[in-house]
């Protein structure tokens, strides 16, 4: 097929590798654009882009896509239809109707559950036993389109939102293939109004640790919120991602460290931290983290108005 690929982050990537290796036409690719990063402050292309040249395909980052020239230029593609995943733009109607076959999403949940920006870290974060990718006729309301095809995968008891992220971008990228391959005999289904939530974007104040909180749902937190942007307790002077965790069976006073593997009391339970970063190195286990600094039973974590 003749496919308008539309994505911006990491998670976009296997798909439109997929998408190149099956044999399909990419007409263009459309990204955000490149964004000001690194200590040097200079443009730096997106995941998407900077993949998308290296495969010598056309690239179009528009800042909008409601003017009539960028709305033109996406028509004159011709394409028989668009395959979006993590774009970052919404999408007007005249840009959903250009493609004869329409829009199709890649969305990382089972809808009408987590419609939105970040519905990967909320699943892990509210406790979800599973989660999935959904491949979604795009109209104009926020993931609210008929969904084609569903596939379904558990969450492990200690994944991470990053392992996660992985493993549901390559599904992404076979289920999308699987779609178009038989687009003709899939039966659009009607999302219900039950069950919908919303994955709403993930704001930094969300990731300091309450240690009076129980400890599953501090488990939970860090999980969710691993790699990016980190769930963090004080020790000491010094701020501390804590990026890995496991739920344990001991308890104490919330906020202090119950042994020498890094088990920390909460509110209700306890968590071990499997993973940690100090500000200005890079992530280590809780073995290695543990050599270079010092977190002896007995110490205690976070804010002591909150411990």
């Amino acid at each position: 097929m003749r496919i308008i690929f539309m994505g911006t982050p990491d998670f976009s990537v296997p798909v439109l590798d997929a998408l190149v290796e099956a044999g399909h036409e990419i007409a263009a690719v459309y990204c955000q654009p490149p964004r000001p990063a690194g200590r040097g402050k200079k443009d730096r292309p997106t995941p998407v882009h900077a993949r998308a040249e290296a495969l010598g395909l056309t690239v179009r980052h528009p800042k909008s896509l409601r003017t009539d020239d960028a709305q033109q230029e996406f028509a004159a593609l011709n394409a028989d239809i668009a395959v979006v995943v993590a774009y970052g733009l919404i999408l007007p109607q005249a840009v959903l109707d250009a493609p004869n076959r329409g829009c199709l999403n890649i969305h990382a949940s089972l809808l009408p559950r987590w419609r939105g920006a970040a519905p990967i870290h909320r699943a892990i974060m509210a406790g979800d036993a599973e989660t999935g990718i959904c491949i979604m006729q795009m109209e104009a309301g926020l993931d609210t389109g008929p969904v084609l095809l569903r596939e379904s995968t558990p969450i492990g008891a200690t994944e991470i939102t990053g392992d996660l992220h992985d493993r549901l971008s390559l599904m992404g990228a076979d289920l999308i293939l699987r779609a178009l391959d038989r687009l003709d005999d899939l039966a659009p289904e009607t999302q219900p109004d039950a069950g919908v939530t919303y994955a709403e974007k993930i704001d930094k104040a969300e990731a300091r640790i309450d240690w009076t909180r129980p400890a599953v749902e501090i488990d939970r937190q860090i999980r969710g919120l691993s790699p990016f942007p980190g769930a963090w307790t004080l020790i000491g002077e010094d701020r501390v991602k804590l990026l890995g965790s496991a739920l344990a069976q001991k308890s104490g006073p919330a906020g202090t460290v119950l042994d020498d593997a890094f088990t920390v009391a909460c509110g209700d339970g306890a968590v071990t931290i499997t993973r940690a970063q100090r500000a200005g190195k890079g992530a280590q286990d809780t073995e290695t983290f543990l050599r270079g600094m010092a977190v002896p039973s007995g110490t205690r974590l976070g804010d002591q108005a909150c411990s």
